[in-house]
């Protein structure tokens, strides 16, 4: 363990983020499992309502830095193109 202030500081700190990130990506994984379900199941009145809260939750997950920006475009792009082959 460490044995500086700061370094203590450090330790709780990145115990405190490392709670938090994880959190977040949870979130945004549970978020997509339950779109990619709707979509799977053919419930297309779900499946447009539950979009708009995925991509929310894919635009939050880049803001607070869980996913690159790309990454998450790339995911609206196949989610709405999923969207756009069930209906």
């Amino acid at each position: 363990m460490a044995n500086h202030f700061s370094a203590l500081k450090r330790a709780r700190q990145t115990e405190k983020r490392t709670i938090q990130n994880r959190t977040n990506k949870s979130r945004f994984r549970t978020a997509l499992r339950k779109y990619r379900a709707a979509v799977q199941a053919g419930d297309s009145a779900q499946s447009k309502s539950l979009f708009g809260e995925t991509v929310s939750m894919i635009d939050k997950a880049v803001k607070q830095g869980v996913i690159h920006k790309n990454t998450g475009a790339r995911y609206k792009a196949r989610l709405s193109a999923k969207l756009k082959t069930s209906n």
